[in-house]
């Protein structure tokens, strides 16, 4: 894992933030929810809530996706930011709004069995049908 410091922010800027590792590596999710919630699928990092400073957070919005984890976005741009299970510690920080270079490389993919018909995944990292529950 790594210990280093990232920002990202949403694409109009409305949420930024601050997170302090370690952070998981990341994972990318081929669930029908994250495709349909993002247009394809999403890659996400992991770390604890408290290590997450945000600015702006008047302009997240939290959508309860399913029984068990919600998703933040910011309410003007509409840019998928965070996924948290809840009643966890730990928040998952989507990929594509952290400012580079992160340092971080993908890990592996989950959820493969309801990856969209319309791709392959082309690299050798393992694949699982759903998601490995002690990692989160």
């Amino acid at each position: 894992m790594s210990t280093n410091q990232l920002t990202g922010r949403c694409n109009c800027g409305g949420v930024t933030f601050v997170a302090t590792g370690p952070f998981r590596p990341p994972k990318a999710c081929h669930c029908k929810t994250c495709r349909r919630q993002s247009g394809h699928h999403i890659a996400a990092t992991q770390i604890d809530r408290a290590d997450l400073s945000l600015t702006g957070e008047d302009m997240l919005t939290w959508y309860a996706a399913s029984d068990h984890a919600r998703r933040g976005f910011c309410r003007v741009c509409g840019a998928n930011l965070f996924w948290e299970p809840r009643g966890s510690r730990r928040i998952s920080i989507f990929m594509g709004c952290l400012d580079e270079p992160t340092g971080l490389h993908l890990a592996d993919h989950i959820f493969v069995g309801e990856r969209g018909d319309y791709y392959t995944i082309g690299d050798s990292l393992p694949q699982a049908l759903e998601r490995d529950t002690t990692t989160g």
